[in-house]
């Protein structure tokens, strides 16, 4: 690839007229919060503590095994995580999506196509094969229509996408070096929609995706805002981006939970994924929002439902999931 080529694929995507003007992340803005912040009539526990107590979690051994954020999540730990994934795909089998299972290993071409390459090449995992570990499903499953002509009549495409993520957090040093709000490899489901070329559409499923992840933190009782996010924060490829932040209790802040965005025909442009308008082809757009990523809700869940006397009360939505109604160490 030539320089030239490069910068042009590091031109940016035109934001919508809704996005407000920023230099960066202090500047986005807090669209709506949700949910009662719990109150403790003791000093709140972070979750690598509770979680180690409980025997949810082994860091140490983590360590050992896979290095700097290395983790195992043990007994509890580990049947919070089923029971999220199970919960999740009985929650958005409501919301008309195609569930899907895709890989994490793609074609670097790829992440060209979805905009996470060049500016991003600092925090992918990349194989002796020159392929990348994908950080989301955004990007095989863009790649499972690369090259084809769809019917107009097929569209929306919407899948709901569950894979293995992986990410260096190259640019994250020195920030949370413990727990699970920042680790290597995770889990996500991922709803992505492919739509024909209208702007309407676009704003209308932005709209639909980002809601349904606060419909599955409302109903988990967890406490979120939604961030509206400035020019000067906006990735390369996105036209319109909300972050949904959950609530932490031994932080007194919120942290990041789910990035819902739209893209216009930047991604489907560079994957030639083009559809049928009477005599025309026309590329189509595409959106993608997180539906739910593990293990760094269970990190929220943990500490918001966290009792004095070191036990967790289960989300009454998960105890069919779990078998049980609490947390104790046994």
């Amino acid at each position: 690839m030539t320089k030239w080529q490069e910068l042009m694929l590091r031109v940016p995507n035109v934001p919508d007229i809704s996005v407000p003007d920023g230099k960066d992340e202090s500047e986005n803005q807090t669209v709506t919060e949700w949910g009662q912040k719990p109150q403790f009539a003791f000093p709140p526990k972070d979750h690598v503590s509770i979680m180690n107590s409980l025997r949810m979690v082994d860091f140490e051994r983590g360590v050992k095994t896979h290095g700097f954020r290395g983790y195992f999540l043990t007994g509890d730990g580990a049947e919070l995580s089923w029971a999220l994934w199970n919960y999740a795909r009985a929650f958005f089998s409501k919301k008309n999506f195609t569930p899907i299972v895709a890989p994490s290993i793609v074609k670097k071409p790829f992440f060209y196509g979805t905009g996470h390459l060049p500016n991003e090449a600092e925090d992918l995992f990349k194989t002796q094969d020159d392929d990348y570990l994908s950080g989301t499903a955004e990007v095989p499953m863009m790649a499972y229509h690369s090259d084809e002509v769809l019917n107009a009549n097929e569209l929306p495409k919407r899948y709901l996408a569950f894979s293995t993520c992986f990410r260096r957090e190259a640019g994250s040093y020195g920030k949370d070096t413990k727990g699970l709000i920042r680790v290597h490899e995770f889990f996500k489901f991922e709803q992505l929609i492919i739509s024909i070329a209208s702007h309407e559409d676009s704003v209308k499923f932005h709209e639909e995706i980002n809601r349904n992840y606060e419909e599955f933190l409302e109903s988990l009782k967890l406490p979120y805002r939604r961030l509206l996010i400035c020019s000067g924060d906006l990735g390369t490829a996105k036209v319109k981006q909300y972050d949904t932040e959950i609530w932490f209790p031994s932080q007194n802040a919120y942290r990041e939970g789910s990035s819902a965005s739209y893209y216009h025909d930047f991604q489907t442009r560079r994957f030639n994924i083009r559809y049928k308008d009477g005599d025309k082809n026309r590329y189509c757009y595409s959106l993608n929002s997180t539906a739910v990523a593990t293990p760094r809700i269970i990190a929220a869940i943990v500490e918001n439902y966290q009792h004095e006397d070191g036990s967790v009360k289960i989300p009454e939505v998960l105890t069919t999931f779990m078998g049980k109604e609490v947390i104790t160490r046994g």
